[in-house]
């Protein structure tokens, strides 16, 4: 007989040798980010920028790739600079960013959004906003504030 139960996705457990047992912070926050992150993505379809998906979101990510140097946009997102610059160079052909030459250094690139990048980042900041106001209807404003406060007090240098 298994000892498998399903009151929900984070209760059900594997085996009765192995329990997954309660979600921890890092899966708590990754279903709350795919609730974002998926709410962004039908926002900007529905504005018109249906050639962004999943992964495109991560070079839009604050504070964002304005002025970066694609390296340090790959430290930041912690992806590799080949990946970032595959992003990148999609990105440009669609029309979100340009590269640049750095005016402090001519062998480096800087990134510059362009006016659909702008736009896009518009769509984004106010798909979060509208998130944000859902998550402090469903809390209440009190709550949902000490939620953001905590995570502005972890997003501190310690």
């Amino acid at each position: 007989m298994s000892a498998s139960r399903s009151s929900s996705h984070f209760t059900k457990t594997e085996t009765a040798e192995e329990p997954a047992g309660p979600p921890l912070i890092g899966a708590l926050l990754r279903v709350a980010w795919e609730e974002v992150q998926q709410h962004m993505l039908e926002r900007l379809h529905e504005r018109g920028f249906d050639d962004l998906d999943a992964a495109h979101l991560n070079v839009f990510q604050y504070p964002g790739p304005q002025g970066a140097r694609p390296a340090d946009l790959a430290t930041r997102l912690r992806m590799s600079k080949q990946a970032v610059n595959y992003l990148l160079g999609e990105l440009e052909r669609r029309d979100y960013l340009r590269r640049q030459p750095d005016p402090d250094d001519l062998r480096s690139k800087r990134v510059a959004l362009t006016r659909r990048g702008k736009s896009a980042v518009r769509v984004i900041r106010e798909a979060v906003a509208e998130i944000e106001t859902a998550w402090a209807q469903r809390l209440g404003p009190q709550r949902f504030n000490q939620f953001r406060n905590v995570l502005l007090d972890l997003n501190q240098p310690t």
